[in-house]
């Protein structure tokens, strides 16, 4: 329950930027730039949707957004330059949301009851791919006539990220991209084993205290 209201919290938060966005600040045009698709907004669907779904699809859920929401929503912080808007109701709703990401990623990843199998990164993993899938798909379908780069993964857009813009200056775009998807992927396969480290370490005190 605390993670389907935290999604409706960020459900009913993410329709009032939209509101603003549209009609306070685009007198009525839509931005596609802001569609909420990006992977900092995931979270919020996944959230709704955990009291429809099976265990092992909640203990996934859990994981992802202990390995990838939170891994998301800490990194955001190293270049926070992507958070600013000309409202600062829009900037202070912003810095929030990517709080509550992490916070959401700390509470599935520090209180969860089961076992952080690997079996369930790769489940999360792939909802992470079919994300990349869905969202490249609208840059391409959409980027001939709006400015539109969902996941950040927009072949036609510079790649602003410190270290891949190094990278496609280098390489290409394409290479860069690559590498900035496998970097996620490897970000939370370390935040999905630092937890386990943890998960390992309670049991051990678990058991020890039952010896004792």
């Amino acid at each position: 329950m605390i993670l389907f209201f935290t999604g409706l919290f960020l459900f009913v938060s993410e329709l009032w930027k939209q509101y603003t966005l549209t009609f306070v600040l685009g007198q009525g045009h839509y931005n596609w730039w802001y569609f909420p698709f990006q992977l900092c907004s995931i979270p919020m669907y996944l959230c709704l949707a955990v009291p429809f779904l099976s265990e092992e699809g909640k203990h996934t859920v859990k994981v992802f957004l202990m390995d990838y929401t939170l891994l998301s929503g800490i990194f955001t912080f190293f270049d926070t330059s992507g958070l600013l808007y000309p409202l600062p109701p829009l900037t202070i709703h912003s810095y929030l949301w990517h709080l509550v990401l992490i916070l959401l990623g700390l509470l599935a990843g520090l209180t969860a009851d089961f076992s952080f199998t690997w079996k369930h990164w790769r489940h999360a993993t792939c909802i992470f791919a079919l994300g990349c899938g869905i969202a490249e798909i609208l840059n391409l379908s959409l980027h001939t006539f709006t400015q539109i780069n969902m996941f950040y993964i927009n072949p036609y857009y510079p790649v602003t990220q410190a270290v891949f813009r190094d990278i496609a200056h280098l390489f290409g775009r394409p290479v860069s991209l690559i590498f900035y998807v496998l970097s996620i992927v490897l970000g939370s396969a370390l935040f999905h084993l630092a937890f386990l480290s943890i998960q390992k370490r309670n049991l051990r005190i678990y058991k020890s205290n039952l010896l004792c």
